[in-house]
């Protein structure tokens, strides 16, 4: 068994569903406008987003992509930073690991 579903409510579906495609490789599966859209990975995951108006997380509430590699990691954290994200460099925690803010309002983690 294994878990292969979330779902995460978020303030901008249509945000969070272009930067989980765009940084993470998930692809679209559809949805209903602004307010619902279904997204894939190859290995059966399906992530969905739902609008809320006031999304509240605990702190310590994210989600995580873990990579292959340190070199990974490094690339998508430079292309995050480029495209304007703040978000700190990676360093050695449990993995070699950041995180950064999403928009719609929850916390993703990047490690390896």
């Amino acid at each position: 068994m294994k878990l292969n579903h979330v779902n995460l409510t978020v303030t901008d579906v249509a945000a969070a569903r272009d930067f989980l495609q765009k940084y993470f490789g998930l692809k679209d599966g559809g949805g209903r406008g602004n307010s619902f859209a279904a997204l894939f990975d190859d290995d059966g995951l399906v992530l969905t987003l739902m609008k809320g108006t006031h999304v509240s997380y605990p702190g310590t509430f994210h989600i995580g992509f873990i990579q292959e590699n340190e070199e990974k990691v490094n690339e998508i954290n430079q292309r995050l930073k480029s495209d304007g994200f703040d978000v700190e460099p990676p360093q050695r925690s449990h993995g070699w690991t950041f995180y950064v803010e999403a928009p719609g309002g929850f916390t993703v983690e990047v490690l390896a």
